[in-house]
């Protein structure tokens, strides 16, 4: 097959695991595959499906523990030329995280991480594998990439890999899917996490024959269920799911009488899988409460009610001395009235009293006077 087909094309997956040890069974049983040690370097573990192998894992060393690396599955995106690839994604804006490196026997590849911080590898290997038709179980089935700006995210891959967009979903409140790939041929879809605090990543789907299985044999073996099972369009069943380590992965299986494409319209989920978090650290005993805490608000209220009865005390004198003062001259104005007016009914009582007398004492003496 000519060089030219792995061109953006998924090739690979790696891990650097905290204890590979510990998951390398779990991978087999949930997803079939069987696990060997590497015959280049016993410490790495090479995965295999029935077409051959699809995956490695590798010991994290302590250092890079030490030094705050997690572990995920990174995505293996083939490359004609890994040096002019990692040259053109610095341009666009990519970092490099590894270096463009030879691995004995295999070929050449470098780390890099997007312009949104989504890491991925550049891949050349020295014989083409890349994949024809319709995934084999314990194939890669579909990638999918949240990130925090699914356009920009879209034209950087194009940039780089030559991709396409093939369909453009529309999801109602949670925005665009966008689907991607080449030639014709749907790869993946790009859309924008709801989680930005676990940052963009890549996730993969491998194919099984029973999705709902897979996850059952996963949290049985010490994995945990993310998100489904469930159906999507194109006629398959999905699941997100976690290794015993808190790393994520998926699966998607097919039904019997299926005939399109791995998940070739699958939606973004309401809540996709975050990136694992950091070892929790031990939790801190709780603190103690204050002694006075219960017993300050019981004493505040009898306090209260004191300061205001012996305020509301002061001051009614205060109250009743103001509603005197303001009823004083209205009092005085009322008693100078009442002392006009009996000061000026009698005047004229005692006058008319005089007078009478006066009259009668006239008319007596006229009467007198005639007689």
């Amino acid at each position: 097959m000519a060089q030219s087909s792995i061109q953006g094309r998924f090739l690979w997956q790696a891990q650097l695991a905290e204890d590979a040890a510990a998951v390398t069974p779990f991978y087999a049983r949930v997803l079939g595959w069987s696990a060997q040690p590497w015959a280049v370097d016993n410490k790495t573990t090479i995965f295999s499906a029935r077409s051959g192998p699809v995956a490695g894992m590798s010991a994290m060393t302590p250092e890079r523990h030490a030094a705050g690396a997690r572990s995920n599955w990174l995505p293996f995106i083939g490359a004609n030329d890994v040096d002019a690839m990692v040259a053109g994604a610095e341009k666009l804006g990519a970092r490099v995280l590894a270096a463009a490196t030879d691995i004995d026997q295999v070929g050449r590849y470098a780390v890099l991480a997007d312009p949104q911080g989504a890491p991925f590898a550049a891949f050349k290997p020295l014989q083409s594998s890349a994949p024809k038709g319709m995934p084999q179980h314990g194939e890669m089935a579909w990638q999918e990439l949240a990130t925090s700006d699914f356009e920009a995210a879209f034209d950087f891959y194009r940039s780089l890999f030559g991709w396409q967009l093939i369909h453009r979903m529309n999801m109602g409140a949670n925005g665009f899917y966008l689907i991607f790939g080449a030639d014709g041929a749907q790869r993946g879809g790009i859309y924008r996490q709801s989680h930005a605090e676990t940052g963009p990543f890549w996730l993969t789907y491998t194919s099984v024959p029973d999705a709902d299985k897979a996850a059952a044999t996963a949290t049985q073996s010490g994995g945990h269920i993310i998100n489904g099972p469930m159906d999507v369009p194109g006629g398959g069943r999905i699941a997100q799911l976690r290794d015993p380590k808190g790393v994520a992965f998926a699966v998607h299986s097919m039904g019997a009488s299926a005939s399109a494409p791995p998940p070739s319209t699958s939606p973004p989920k309401a809540s996709p899988p975050p990136k694992p978090s950091p070892p929790p650290k031990a939790p801190s005993p709780p603190k103690a409460p204050a002694a006075p805490a219960k017993a300050a608000p019981a004493k505040a209220a009898p306090k209260k009610a004191a300061v205001k009865k012996a305020v509301a005390k002061k001051a009614a004198p205060k109250k009743k001395a103001a509603a005197r003062k303001a009823a004083r001259p209205a009092a005085r104005k009322v008693a100078r009235k009442v002392a006009r007016k009996s000061a000026k009914k009698p005047a004229r009582k005692v006058a008319r009293k005089k007078a009478v007398p006066k009259k009668k004492a006239r008319r007596g003496g006229k009467a007198r006077r005639k007689k």
